[in-house]
């Protein structure tokens, strides 16, 4: 099974936990070491006895019993088919560590306990653990590496002050890594703030033994992380600096969350929370390469470059079309199954990923000078969607890349009160075409997909939503928030932000399929089965403050729903009497 295969199948737990640990003090031709097998021992107790780890799942190779030959055995063991899907597993490494420069850059090795130092056979290459990983069944990884010259395989990490909901991060693929220096440093034997044990494992112990835990008693491995570099990187006995983050994947390897069993387990919706992920402070990361998003916001900080970020948008949206052909999403002549539904949700959704968060990003930051750059984004991602037939589902799904953008975006103007970038979103005009006579408005043809979704209930075929009074909502709501929490840095007000939107979308369809001369309907996000408690219910605070400011109500003033409130009202007490007859409650 791969790992797209596996996505949908994860529990927010774990079944099992292993782990692979190694120290060596004693080498046969390297210089031995003084507390590498101190820390070994300590890291695999601490396994064993506060994080659930069995002890017949937990291999401890010291000194002559970490050979190149032992090591790699009892690595790719892990591969044999015994490993499940809801697994962790943890390989620390305390020894020493080398490199070698290649073409492409230095290339990290760690050294067993029988290297033979004229011999790089006789070493193990660094990136042979970490892509091998990926034939290891196990959701999650984490590498520790008490080792020099070890920070050589990380990609990426979380951006301080993240947020994440705690169940999801469970069902999220992931492969970490924190190692005890960067590429070009010795790290100390000796030296940390617990006697006979290094620098970093000492911090790496108290870390595990609950300084790493938040205030709900949570430890995961970003937070270890965090703790162990600041500690490590300001220690006055150490001249390293340890690196971390990922390098596949974006879950999160979990050591304890006692708050975790606890969370409802109501069939008919997702209750989560999120938490705040412990990452360094700003002023002590090391300043990351620029990327699209990065790229994007400088496009939009000055009206002189709107051309350039005409061109940059442009140029993603060409690759998106491209990618989301019927080449490449047939809708005929193959039958509906789970496993494709899943595969191609899976596929598209991380296709639209980096365009739903350049246009959020257009949408927070918008200046008049970029609407119509906004809404180009969003009138050309759609025009490839007319068939000229095949199998309904697929036809309907071939909408959800663009649910998928207008929802990030939207929730994005929401969070930056920007209701000029959401009418823009939502009176987004769509082109005539062989199916269309006349000119539509984005937020009519998203209702339109996003109620023939309903009808089919392909998203309760999700696990986990079978139940779910509105699985796309709640698989959305998930999908989306740690891109928009990167970007916007949205923390714990993502779950308003994005009710709001759905209210707000669910009006805005009701108001044009009325104009339409369409039946009263509009999209009934998470919302909905909030309405139980009316001083909660986001749909009733949006409507209480829509009638008593009027035509002076911010999305009214914006050229909404007409830009009138009567024309607007009448359609909202419409849509609100569809929603006084749901039988949730």
């Amino acid at each position: 099974m791969t790992t797209m295969d596996l996505k949908f199948s994860y529990q927010p737990k774990y079944s099992k936990s292993r782990a692979l640990i190694i120290g060596i003090n004693k080498y046969k031709e390297a210089s031995p070491l003084e507390y590498a097998v101190n820390d070994a021992k300590e890291v695999s107790d601490l396994l064993i006895e506060n994080f659930g780890f069995d002890k017949d799942n937990v291999v401890l190779l010291l000194d002559e019993e970490a050979s190149k030959e032992a090591i790699m055995q009892e690595f790719l063991k892990l591969t044999n088919g015994n490993v499940e899907a809801d697994e962790r597993a943890l390989i620390f490494f305390a020894g020493h560590g080398c490199t070698r420069t290649g073409r492409r850059g230095e290339v990290g090795y760690l050294v067993p306990n029988d290297a033979r130092g004229d011999d790089f056979s006789t070493f193990i290459r660094w990136d042979d653990l970490t892509k091998n990983s990926e034939l290891i069944p196990a959701k999650h990884m984490l590498f520790i590496m008490d080792a020099c010259y070890g920070g050589l395989a990380i990609t990426r990490h979380l951006k301080p002050g993240s947020v994440r909901f705690l169940k999801d991060m469970m069902i999220r693929y992931s492969r970490q890594v924190i190692t005890a220096g960067k590429a070009d440093e010795v790290v100390a034997d000796a030296g940390g703030p617990i006697p006979n044990h290094s620098v970093f494992t000492g911090h790496l112990i108290e870390a595990l033994n609950g300084n790493a835990a938040d205030d709900q008693g949570v430890i995961t491995a970003n937070g270890v992380m965090a703790y162990v570099y600041e500690k490590v990187s300001k220690d006055t006995n150490s001249n390293q600096t340890p690196h971390y983050g990922f390098f596949d994947g974006d879950g999160d390897f979990i050591f304890k969350a006692p708050g975790l069993d606890a969370l409802s387990t109501d069939e008919h919706k997702d209750n989560d929370k999120l938490i705040a992920v412990p990452t360094p402070s700003p002023d002590a990361r090391e300043k990351q390469d620029e990327d699209k998003i990065t790229t994007v916001k400088k496009l939009l900080s000055n009206d002189s470059s709107s051309i350039e970020l005409h061109d940059f948008c442009i140029d993603e949206v060409r690759r998106f079309l491209a990618s989301t052909s019927e080449d490449n999403f047939s809708v005929q002549g193959v039958e509906f199954s789970q496993d494709e539904f899943m595969a191609r949700l899976e596929k598209y959704e991380s296709i639209v990923k980096d365009l739903s968060s350049i246009t959020a990003c257009t949408a927070y930051w918008a200046r008049p000078a970029h609407k119509q750059i906004l809404q180009k984004i969003l009138a050309r991602g759609t025009d490839r969607l007319d068939s000229h037939g095949g199998l309904v589902v697929w036809l309907y799904l071939r909408w959800y890349p663009v649910i998928f953008q207008v929802y990030t975006a939207g929730i994005a103007a929401i969070e930056g009160k920007r209701y000029d970038s959401l009418r823009d979103i939502f009176y987004t005009q769509i082109g005539i075409s062989d199916y269309r006579d006349k000119q539509q408005h984005l937020v009519h043809s998203i209702g339109h997909a996003i109620l023939e979704l309903n009808r089919t209930e392909v998203f309760k075929k999700l696990p986990g939503h079978e139940r779910h009074y509105v699985p796309m909502s709640e698989h959305l709501y998930k999908q989306i928030q740690p891109a928009l929490d990167d970007i916007l840095f949205v923390g714990k007000n993502y779950e308003s932000s994005f009710d709001e939107f759905e209210v707000m979308l669910g009006l805005a369809v009701a108001y044009e399929r009325r104009i339409n001369e369409e039946g009263v309907w509009g999209p009934i996000g998470r919302f909905g089965w909030k309405m139980r408690d009316d001083n909660r219910s986001p749909f009733n605070k949006i409507l209480e403050q829509a009638k008593n400011e009027k035509n002076n109500w911010e999305p009214i003033r914006q050229g909404m729903f007409g830009g009138d409130f009567e024309k607007f009202e009448i359609a909202a007490d419409e849509y609100s009497g569809l929603l006084s007859k749901l039988n949730w409650f």
